[in-house]
């Protein structure tokens, strides 16, 4: 796992706390948020996934 996927798994933790905090409060506004930042968390970490099977396909080609 690399920093990139490692960044986005913690994101995604983060905006899944923010989505039940907002529902539990009836905040939707928060639940929101939170569901959107898990997206992008989970973007973020295919990101990295991409980027590393990149590297070890360059490192197997050497």
């Amino acid at each position: 796992m690399n920093k990139t996927q490692a960044e986005g798994h913690y994101k995604q933790a983060k905006g899944k706390v923010k989505e039940v905090t907002g529902k539990v409060l009836g905040n939707e506004e928060l639940e929101i948020k939170g569901k959107i930042q898990k997206k992008a968390g989970k973007v973020k970490a295919h990101v990295g996934e991409v980027a590393e099977n990149v590297d070890q396909a360059i490192h197997d080609k050497r």
